[in-house]
């Protein structure tokens, strides 16, 4: 990833963004202004979004790709146009774009799809994706529980063998393990491509290397990189990928299964029922093409259309535009590693990094540090943030995690520091 761009927000422009967003003009905690850093976790949601979803439920709210009625046609037509919408925000045809749940289901339709073809679902075709004992899935130790836990289950279920990409003490992925990690026994290398703790950004041009030079299917979790960069799945070259709608200005519930067209009509469904079939006898069905095969039962709609609305939001932004701002705010946050009794957990450079800050201070719990940031108005991340492996590799249980998005501004971060430090001070331990 370049770590630079061509301009970064002006001071008018970013106020315009903050106006769309209303929950950032409410106080907190005696009266003291928002200070909103906890976009990692989930990010917040501008007009043009929370419009799109009521104006669905207004004026057009009613069952998709079923009725014959003039509602229904509209409401297909708004569910069809955001995947149209999503798609040409990360590069990819609408018909390679499943809507989920959220990245989570994403993922456990890969690997059950994967087991599925494994206890021989899907015919021929689906071959591809059996596993059996001496196969190997590839992680890193970097990855969120969502795109972990659901291969160590896929391992356990199948006899193949799970293995993993190191991080170094900088936190970022050891890249120079691929060549021995990843083997001729690969059948899956899935990795992130932006670390939700310590903000590393992947190489995944290099990734999608050396899964190519050994024939094993590729996965990016993109949760963390869609709302913060650009993002062009079809140049990345990824076989699959995964990314949420609430932490992109979007709303919950609702995510995105990528997929490249051969392999996703090649994949068994997980998940069966309605408006996923296209015969259904007493003893056998047959399923509908993709997308529609991974969709079964009734769709988050309106959510959809509301994350469309929000793809349109930041492609009006501008997603260099986004990065290079987002980068500054890197910068500043950074500015806490120079402050005593403060670890950050990750690079302390802002080159392919996001603004994702996790750190622990000296002699105080992560959770005392977010009790007392809340107190000053700061809202912040504690815990383990689903990575348990990332935190036990650098000797530690929690960290406080600070994560900015378009939104945030540079009066936002200077707040944080000058908050932090008087954690410092109410624990005396600075």
């Amino acid at each position: 990833m370049n770590s630079t761009a061509p301009h970064t927000l002006s001071a008018n422009e970013l106020a315009a963004i903050r106006a769309d967003f209303p929950i950032l003009s409410r106080t907190v905690r005696d009266g003291k202004p928002l200070v909103y850093l906890d976009s990692g976790a989930t990010s917040q949601k501008p007009d043009p979004v929370l419009d799109a979803e009521q104006d669905f439920y207004l004026q057009r709210n009613a069952a998709v790709h079923r009725g014959a009625h003039h509602l229904a046609e509209e409401a297909t037509d708004a569910f069809e146009e955001a995947r149209h919408h999503v798609a040409r925000f990360v590069g990819a045809q609408p018909h390679d774009i499943v809507w989920t749940s959220g990245a989570t289901t994403a993922l456990n339709i890969i690997a059950y799809g994967m087991q599925n073809a494994t206890l021989g679902r899907g015919g021929d075709a689906a071959k591809r994706f059996a596993l059996a004992p001496g196969d190997e899935i590839v992680v890193t130790e970097m990855e969120h529980h969502a795109n972990l836990v659901p291969w160590q289950e896929l391992a356990h279920r199948t006899g193949a063998t799970l293995r993993w990409i190191s991080v170094d003490d900088s936190g970022r992925l050891r890249t120079e393990e691929l060549d021995t990690v990843v083997t001729q026994r690969t059948k899956v290398l899935a990795f992130t491509h932006a670390s939700n703790v310590t903000g590393a950004i992947t190489d995944v041009a290099a990734f999608v290397r050396r899964a190519k030079e050994v024939g094993a299917l590729t996965v990016l979790d993109a949760c963390q990189s869609v709302p913060h960069l650009p993002v062009n799945l079809t140049e990345l070259g990824v076989d699959f990928a995964v990314f949420s709608g609430h932490k992109m200005l979007g709303p919950t519930g609702v995510g995105v299964l990528y997929g490249r067209t051969e392999l996703l009509e090649a994949l068994p469904p997980v998940l069966l029922g309605g408006s996923m079939v296209e015969v259904v006898t007493m003893t056998d069905t047959t399923f509908m093409s993709p997308p529609q095969r991974f969709e079964a039962g009734t769709q988050p709609v309106a959510q959809a259309v509301a994350f469309g609305a929000a793809a349109q939001y930041l492609g009006e932004i501008g997603m260099d535009a986004v990065f290079a701002h987002e980068r500054d705010l890197t910068e500043r946050l950074l500015r806490i590693a120079d402050l005593p009794g403060i670890n950050v957990i990750g690079p302390l450079d802002a080159v392919d990094r996001l603004a994702v800050v996790s750190f622990t201070v000296d002699g105080v719990h992560a959770h005392d540090v977010g009790q007392v940031l809340d107190d000053y108005g700061v809202a912040v991340r504690v815990g383990h943030h689903c990575a348990q492996p990332l935190h036990r590799r650098f000797g530690i249980a929690s960290t406080t995690r600070a994560s900015a998005s378009v939104y945030t501004t540079e009066q936002d971060i200077d707040t944080f520091v000058e908050s932090l430090q008087q954690v410092q001070t109410f624990f005396q331990v600075n």
